[in-house]
């Protein structure tokens, strides 16, 4: 069980060992918030919103890098091709900001001007667009995740040096690509994270988990930028950095064993903000999963419908 998805391998198409089907991951999108390392909440409809976020993004980059992506059979969940996963997460960024112990900002305002292998100069303010996106990865821990640069990642054998630029290269394009559409929808992609894998049939670099989600991306409003950075304010944001600085002004999120209960109005609020950008983003309307039905039911009939058309195919 992961800090917002639930995951579970199957052998198979069909679970079995012999089948001739590669094998898959189902992956639940849970309604749990995930910030410092840990859980800090819970947000209505938010499994949903990232999972259907997170296809919409899939389907409209497969023409930048293949994804993992088989089916999504149930709103909150999706089918994935198994993937041999690189143990780095690819975090690509556009602008000087954040508020965790691995965001460029925290780093940079304690007068560190080199970054996972990147330099910046000396006067720059928070929340400022850099120069050129930049890729400041980290590792993958359960615990802990600690920024990395390049040449340490090939050193310590995580990755072969074609297998970074390779997967380097493809983060940025998703990103300039996401960038374009947020712009076109008023909205600025600020920072994101990727993960990637290789596809062990055919040995392809594989996008593998979400992309684009206002989980794993920040977002700001892009018609008032301007102003409020000269203001010195902070933007209008429409992911979940504000419930991480309400966390912040009230505990250590990373020391403290246990937090204070974010209100319920701060969670709807992000609830309503990560529907916002799903509708933004996609230009659907969100069409909520009815609560009469209950969700692990659904989903076990949504799953078993889906693999047995899987195992039809084999």
């Amino acid at each position: 069980m992961g800090k917002v998805r639930d995951t579970y391998l199957l052998e198979g198409g069909n679970g079995e060992k012999t089948s001739s089907q590669p094998p898959l991951a189902v992956l639940v999108t849970t309604d749990r918030l995930s910030a410092f390392d840990r859980r800090i909440a819970a947000i209505p409809f938010k499994g949903q919103v990232l999972n259907e976020t997170s296809a919409w993004w899939m389907r409209n980059t497969s023409h930048i890098v293949p994804n993992a992506l088989l089916a999504t059979p149930d709103p909150c969940v999706s089918v994935m091709k198994k993937c041999r996963v690189f143990p780095v997460e690819f975090v690509v960024r556009g602008f000087m900001t954040g508020s965790t112990d691995t965001s460029l900002w925290t780093h940079y305002s304690r007068g560190e001007r080199d970054y996972c292998g990147n330099s910046f100069p000396d006067g720059m303010t928070k929340n400022q667009r850099l120069a050129k996106n930049v890729v400041t990865p980290t590792t993958k821990a359960e615990d802990h995740d600690e920024p990395i640069s390049s040449a340490e990642i090939v050193s310590r054998g995580l990755m072969t040096q074609q297998q970074w630029d390779e997967t380097a290269e493809a983060a940025l394009k998703l990103f300039e690509f996401g960038q374009a559409r947020a712009s076109e929808r008023g909205l600025l992609l600020v920072d994101t994270k990727y993960e990637f894998g290789i596809d062990e049939e055919n040995g392809v670099i594989t996008l593998i988990d979400e992309i684009h989600t206002p989980d794993s991306s920040r977002y700001w409003i892009g018609g008032s930028y301007e102003q409020r950075l000269s203001e010195g304010k902070e933007p209008e944001s429409i992911d979940k950095e504000f419930i991480r600085l309400w966390f912040r002004e009230r505990c250590d999120p990373y020391k403290d064993k246990s937090l204070p209960e974010a209100p319920r109005e701060l969670r709807s609020e992000l609830s309503r903000r990560y529907v916002s950008l799903f509708e933004k983003i996609t230009g659907e309307t969100f069409k909520p999963v009815d609560p009469k039905v209950p969700a692990r039911e659904r989903m076990r009939g949504n799953v078993q419908r889906c693999l047995e058309e899987i195992r039809k195919k084999v």
